[in-house]
């Protein structure tokens, strides 16, 4: 649903080469009745579909599994009426990521249709809620730059080896992180050869990082974010200034990272410092640690249309089915 975005395109990649999936319906709210080439033109001749109006009854009996792709607070009324209909959903939005009602509207702006679930919805990173997602109705689809963060923090958090409350994640992503439809700062010539801090102390992926953080260790944390965008096409690095406990090394830190994830496909704990191209295109998330006087510094690197959205969709997918978790990922 809401399937003319760069993130639906990257989904429909990926699961054009999934074994176990069959694609039946596209539905957009703009370009009903237009094929799929028009508006994603690499998928010429590979998905026979035209996009549809949404209709409950269309997806009765034909669909399995839904993947929302729609705006916040568009997205929550129909998540609801599929969640009840037995269609299982990974929803894009934001609208089930965090904790609780008050949170979502300070922060979106808007009413939810679909309140009762708030704080309910596993948030969708396996490598964290992998139990919960597997039972799933609804998963939420984390967002981007807080994976690099959540991936990057959670092991350490629990494990009581920084301080929670002095936390800093400095983000750049590529431009494709605002979206497909038109806006001024994401215009060429606004954005090339220019790079730019924006939503500073009011960017909504902030409360998500410190609660879903707080959520996967039981312990709350105070997170300062502030996103930068870069000219470039997809991306995320994020570097994270934390203050370690007394005793507390790169080393071990990179030691705890590297046991948290041994047995996760899809996060790699490197020695090299990573880049964005060093997972462009992949659903890996790659991260390391360094010190830097009192301090220590985690970079985390993902493709934010791949491990930040469609490949995290894809993830999902197989861990709600009971497949390889692998599985068109690879």
């Amino acid at each position: 649903m809401g399937a003319t975005g760069y993130t639906a395109s990257e989904s429909l990649r990926l699961l054009l080469r999934h074994p176990h999936v069959e694609i039946t319906r596209l539905t957009s709210r703009t370009d009903i009745g237009v094929g799929v080439e028009k508006v994603h033109p690499a998928l010429r001749g590979r998905v026979p579909l035209k996009f549809t109006e949404y209709g409950l009854e269309d997806f009765r009996g034909e669909v399995d599994v839904a993947f929302c792709c729609l705006p916040h607070a568009a997205s929550s009324p129909i998540v609801r009426e599929l969640a009840d209909a037995g269609i299982r959903v990974v929803d894009f939005s934001a609208d089930y990521r965090l904790n609780d009602l008050a949170s979502f509207e300070l922060w979106y702006k808007a009413e939810h249709a679909d309140a009762a679930r708030l704080g309910k919805v596993p948030y969708g990173l396996p490598e964290l809620f992998r139990k919960e997602i597997r039972e799933a109705a609804v998963v939420a689809n984390p967002g981007c730059f807080p994976t690099t963060a959540i991936l990057a923090l959670a092991p350490l958090v629990a494990a009581g080896l920084i301080d929670p409350e002095d936390i800093v994640v400095d983000s750049k992503t590529g431009v494709s992180g605002g979206g497909r439809t038109p806006k001024l700062n994401f215009h060429f010539p606004e954005c090339n050869e220019s790079v730019a801090a924006y939503g500073v102390g009011t960017h909504r992926h902030w409360p998500e990082i410190n609660q879903i953080v707080g959520r996967a260790t039981g312990r709350a944390i105070a997170a300062v974010f502030t996103p930068h965008l870069i000219p470039m096409d997809r991306g995320i690095l994020s570097t994270i200034y934390v203050r370690p406990a007394v005793g507390v090394t790169a080393q071990s830190a990179l030691e705890t990272l590297r046991m948290a994830y041994r047995q996760e496909p899809f996060v790699r704990v490197t020695s090299e410092l990573p880049a964005t191209k060093d997972v462009s295109g992949t659903n890996y998330c790659d991260l390391t640690v360094r010190e830097l006087g009192n301090r220590l510094v985690i970079v985390s690197v993902i493709d934010n249309l791949i491990k930040g959205a469609a490949g995290a969709a894809v993830q999902n997918l197989n861990v709600m089915c009971g497949y390889p978790e692998t599985l068109g990922l690879l």
